[in-house]
């Protein structure tokens, strides 16, 4: 339980994410301005789940008709005979506000809103928007959309949708589930997947998220057993709690989501104040979450599928690395780059088990790639040894086959497949990927051994790739509730000194240092703390000092100090005349620490996010920096500083002292805890540098601005 004073991060569970089953897998549904027509928005339901079968009843409500394509119907959702667990309403502007009303008095618990020109239209839309929702909470009703082209769940036969791919087929059956902000993107997914012959049953597209959201739709499908691969098409995450709820669900079921998230934008306001913010884009928070919850991010829509398409072996290697047997060297060598590229480890065979592979074939290189030549395939009896010894002796956690048109060959392929079958089954643990070209029909029988079949290499290298971090996400433990403190900001933003203390409270130690207001007590501070010392400008209205010339080093001596303060108040009335200047700070300088910078970013949907990178100058132009939504632990504090590629720094590269990185990650979890504790007031922080004295020595802040958003 949270500590008194404290709080936590809100969750949903996946009895709350069923609340949406009435809507995607109800026994009753009406359909609010049903056609005869079976071409038109309100008749195509219809007549999809008539042809389709659907077992639940199918209510048409439609006043100037006796009956709608066979069916009997009613003149007002106050006739109808019972109430839907879901109506479509497809009738136009006020009069869907209205049904919606009718449809909550009578009952009904959901509604999938197929009408447009709401608040995707202009104000006097997003007027009438919150009178539907307004009208559909009165009841305790969820709503889908509106502006939205609906959903569907083939297990059971429900298309309470619009959508024209279905002329071209139907679903197969499978186990991926779609979740769309675009209705014409994810039913485009859909009809894809048909064409590769792969099984979506369920899709759901959001439209407008007036109520239901895409997080609600990835939440459903992430306790439906219905589903066990999501992908997800987003336009913008319009709400946090929810979305990631649905992501922190989906891992902990094991259920892989692969999102395209569409749109790349900087954050606003007040990126030009904060370093954090400036190199923050809204995408990189976004990805940031999305790495945190173990999701795996295409850029393409045959991206997409691939990766759900390996998902659903539901084989997810912890620690990957990949063997690759091929009878291609110079596939080897393109196996080998895509993999290096991908972060995928190739290690080399045991040197025994490739003395073992070279007794057989004396001119193969068995290194790994294992290169059997064609000579494998002209003695197919060596073949299994080749798989044998790379499974066996390897240890990968995926194995690839690159066969190419031997795949295929109607005179090799029928010896060469009850091997690959029986080494498939010996080492079931491993994902299994065969590279080749081979008819359908042929495809389909590898499929049915278990293996994925790809006929490019570098794509199946993303696949493994991506199956390799899913299984990092779902090994890892659990994350423990974090509880943080109550902050206290000041009204407005403080100067240096005054968010130095208020960050020590915090558990981010500052250099010692005073604030001084005559060159007098300048010289005593620096004689208490012992030279050198750096003396810097003190303003609450000067936030980066540097660029006034306000921060001098290298203090030897009483007399270079009161010269130091003569010149930063003269810098100051000169470059900053309009600043509240409160004096002048004086801080013992530190050497040999490494300077890192830490930072919090208010993102606008996601809220407090921090920062850590390498520090000085260094941030702005390399952007080596780990972000992470606030708050967290110290141990995922150091995963972050080590995922930094200039982590070499402070792990003693050539000949360094290996720095506290133990005192810098607690720095860091500190700071996301103050983050996560302070009011929405809290705009930025910006701890640059933080300098990282060698291990065991500590971590102190030596500049530090803290932005806050004025009282009211």
């Amino acid at each position: 339980m949270p500590a008194e004073g404290g709080h936590s991060r809100p969750s949903q569970t996946a009895s709350g994410f069923a609340a949406l089953d009435a809507m995607v897998r109800p026994r009753s549904v009406a359909i609010i301005g049903a056609s005869d027509d079976a071409t038109r928005i309100g008749g195509r339901p219809i007549a999809y789940m008539q042809r389709q079968g659907f077992a639940g009843a199918i209510l048409p409500v439609n006043p100037n008709r006796a009956t709608v394509q066979g069916l009997p119907a009613f003149a007002s959702v106050g006739a109808l005979p019972q109430a839907p667990d879901v109506a479509i309403v497809a009738v136009p502007g006020e009069a869907a506000v209205q049904a919606v009303d009718d449809l909550g008095a009578k009952g009904c618990r959901a509604a999938i809103v197929f009408t447009a020109g709401f608040a995707e239209v202009d104000e006097a839309g997003a007027a009438m928007q919150d009178r539907l929702v307004a009208a559909a909470r009165r009841h305790g009703m969820r709503l889908l959309g509106p502006n939205c082209l609906g959903l569907f769940n083939a297990s059971i036969n429900f298309y309470p949708i619009f959508s024209l791919s279905f002329e071209q087929g139907w679903p197969i059956p499978g186990n991926i589930g779609i979740a769309s902000q675009s209705g014409a993107y994810g039913t485009h997914v859909f009809a894809v997947s048909r064409m590769r012959g792969i099984g979506t049953p369920v899709c759901i597209t959001t439209g407008n998220e007036a109520d239901v959201s895409l997080g609600e739709a990835i939440g459903w499908m992430a306790q439906a057993p219905e589903v066990e691969v999501i992908c997800a098409y987003a336009e913008g995450i319009r709400e946090s709690a929810r979305f990631t709820a649905a992501l922190d669900l989906a891992r902990r079921n094991r259920k892989p989501v692969v999102l395209m998230k569409v749109g790349r934008s900087e954050l606003g306001g007040h990126a030009a104040k904060s370093h954090t913010a400036s190199i923050a884009g809204d995408d990189t928070i976004t990805q940031a979450v999305l790495d945190e919850f173990g999701v795996v991010r295409a850029s393409t829509t045959e991206q997409m599928l691939d990766i759900a398409y390996a998902a659903t072996k539901r084989i997810y290697p912890v620690g990957n690395s990949l063997g690759v047997i091929t009878v291609s060297g110079g596939a080897g060598v393109l196996i080998s780059d895509a993999a290096d590229a991908a972060g995928v480890p190739m290690p080399p065979l045991p040197e025994a088990s490739q003395a073992h592979l070279r007794s057989l074939i004396s001119f193969c290189a068995p290194r790994n790639p294992v290169d059997c030549t064609a000579q494998a395939v002209n003695q197919t009896e060596l073949f299994p040894q080749f798989l044998e010894t790379t499974a066996a002796d390897g240890g990968y956690g995926s194995m690839m086959i690159f066969l190419t048109q031997t795949a295929g060959s109607t005179t090799l392929s029928p010896k060469l497949r009850p091997y690959m079958r029986a080494a498939r089954e010996k080492f079931a643990d491993r994902l299994w990927v065969l590279c080749g070209i081979a008819p359908p029909e042929k495809v389909r029988e590898y499929e049915a051994d278990g293996f994925l079949v790809f006929e490019d290499p570098t794509r199946a290298v993303g696949v493994i790739e991506a199956m390799g971090r899913y299984g990092a996400a779902f090994a890892a433990p659990p994350a423990e509730e974090i509880v943080v403190p109550q902050v206290a900001l000041p009204a407005t933003t403080p100067s240096e000194a005054e968010g130095k203390r208020i960050l020590a409270r915090a558990g981010i130690p500052a250099v010692p240092e005073k604030a001084c207001g005559s060159a007098d007590e300048a010289v005593a501070a620096a004689q208490s703390f012992g030279f050198p010392v750096v003396a810097k400008i003190l303003s609450p209205d000067i936030l980066h000092k540097s660029e006034i010339g306000g921060v001098l080093l290298d203090l030897n001596d009483a007399e270079a100090v009161r010269a130091a303060h003569a010149t930063l108040l003269a810098r100051a009335a000169e470059r900053a005349p309009g600043a509240r200047i409160e004096g002048v700070l004086i801080a013992k300088q530190i050497k040999g620490a490494v300077e890192m910078a830490l930072g919090i970013a208010r993102d606008p949907v996601f809220g407090p996010v921090a920062m850590v990178g390498l520090g000085g100058v260094f941030i702005e132009i390399l952007k080596d920096v780990s972000f992470r939504r606030c708050p967290f632990d110290e141990a995922e504090a150091e995963r972050m500083i080590r995922a930094l590629k200039g982590f070499p720094l402070l792990n003693g590269a050539r000949g360094r002292p290996k720095a506290d990185v133990k005192a810098l990650a607690g720095a860091l979890a500190a700071l996301s805890r103050f983050a996560a504790g302070a009011d929405e007031r809290l705009l930025s922080v910006d701890v640059n540098p933080l300098l990282v004295l060698p291990e065991g020595q500590g971590a102190f802040a030596a500049d530090a601005v803290i932005e806050v958003e004025a009282a009211p």
